[in-house]
């Protein structure tokens, strides 16, 4: 059977139509998640790096007022936010009178709730590629069993039978179920890909802040003595490096 899809859609009934667009949906879906995710990462990542080599050295010697000001000048960055949230929380403990171990304190909670809500930015739109490769499967077999049910009506109207008579009409039911698996699948593997992606950033977040928590406790100075070639080796924080690494 020639594989003329304009032809399948013309033949298709209102209800596998339906399904067809459903799916379609879905799709455009997933590839609007997929690229504006990756986009994030990628540029969340870049900045990080960029915040990483202007806000190290400060870190890394006590500066915390100065790398706040970094900080601002970094908005696209996950890191710098997250840096940011905890240092000023720790400046403004420590301004009210409380001593480092307890402005430490309120800096952890106050990194915990920031790292939740970076974690539902980093996933938000990820139930859309779930819920495609889930449902779409199914989706694209309501479709075909739509499309049998539309073939054996015509089939009751004509008040002939045999597999001439529908064979074709089932087999273009059929492609329906091809088309859930052809949207689900892929939908799968991104949202796989992607997951173990934002899974390692967040970690990497995480890290920065249970580190940077214990430099702000013991006000350590933590100098790297890794550096880039043809770069000037510089101090950077833990914290920092820690979540660039990831």
């Amino acid at each position: 059977m020639d594989m003329n899809l304009i032809e399948i859609w013309a033949n298709m009934n209102g209800l596998v139509r339906a399904v067809v667009c459903l799916l379609t949906i879905e799709a455009l879906g997933c590839i609007t998640v997929a690229v504006d995710r990756t986009i994030m990462l990628w540029m969340s990542r870049r900045r990080s790096k960029h915040f990483a080599r202007a806000a190290g050295r400060l870190l890394a010697s006590g500066e915390y007022a100065d790398a706040l000001e970094i900080a601002e000048q970094h908005k696209g960055s996950h890191l710098a936010s997250f840096i940011q949230t905890g240092v000023s929380v720790f400046l403004d403990k420590r301004d009210m009178g409380l001593g480092r171990e307890r402005a430490a304190v309120f800096a952890n909670r106050a990194l915990e709730r920031k790292g939740e809500n970076l974690s539902e930015s980093l996933n938000r739109g990820m139930n859309v590629l779930a819920s495609t490769g889930s449902t779409a499967p199914f989706i694209g077999l309501l479709g075909t069993v739509l499309g049998i049910l539309n073939a054996f009506h015509m089939m009751a109207q004509g008040g002939s039978g045999g597999i001439a008579t529908i064979g074709a009409s089932i087999g273009e039911a059929l492609v329906v179920t091809g088309y859930g698996l052809m949207v689900a699948i892929p939908a799968v593997l991104i949202f796989n890909f992607l997951s173990a992606r934002i899974a390692k950033y967040e970690a990497g977040l995480a890290n920065a802040g249970s580190e940077l928590v214990d430099q702000l406790e013991s006000g350590a100075r933590i100098a790297s003595s890794q550096s880039s070639p043809g770069e000037e080796a510089a101090p950077v924080s833990e914290p920092v490096r820690s979540a660039v690494a990831c």
